[in-house]
């Protein structure tokens, strides 16, 4: 993990490579070029057979995305309140929102508690969040 480079806010967004650049953009192209080509077919059985299967691989594709997410926004949840309650004997307040709480994850424990308050009072934002954390805590596990 040494080797790992030290994260900030400029450089915390994860791209997996196959996916965002090689499955997501085939997907949509398979779906584009099935379009035009049920058209030029006038909807034969070929072509519309054709604009089926582009359309299952794009939900595909965006499901394996939003169900990866989710169930990572669900750990990234209760990692964040077993650290909290870690820290401060009490879980985290209901009134962060999910977006908030996936910000804060980033916060160094000295941190951590003042500014989940501060998120609180304030209503800050999940970018507002990031950008505040002065000692960052890298996250390389995301999916």
């Amino acid at each position: 993990m040494s080797k790992l480079k030290a994260q900030s806010y400029d450089n915390h967004k994860k791209f997996v490579p196959l996916f965002h650049f090689v499955l997501a953009p085939i997907a949509l192209i398979l779906f584009i070029a099935s379009i035009i080509h049920m058209f030029k077919e006038q909807f034969s059985y070929a072509s519309l057979f054709d604009f089926g299967i582009s359309i299952c691989v794009l939900i595909l594709a965006a499901l394996v995305r939003l169900f990866a997410t989710q169930l990572q926004d669900r750990s990234i949840f209760q990692e964040e309140n077993f650290r909290h309650v870690q820290l401060t004997g009490k879980p985290l307040d209901a009134r962060l929102s999910l977006q908030q709480i996936i910000a804060l994850r980033f916060a160094s424990d000295e941190s951590f508690p003042q500014l989940c308050v501060k998120a609180v009072e304030t209503g800050m934002e999940p970018d507002k969040i990031k950008k505040s954390i002065t000692v960052w805590r890298a996250d390389h596990h995301r999916v």
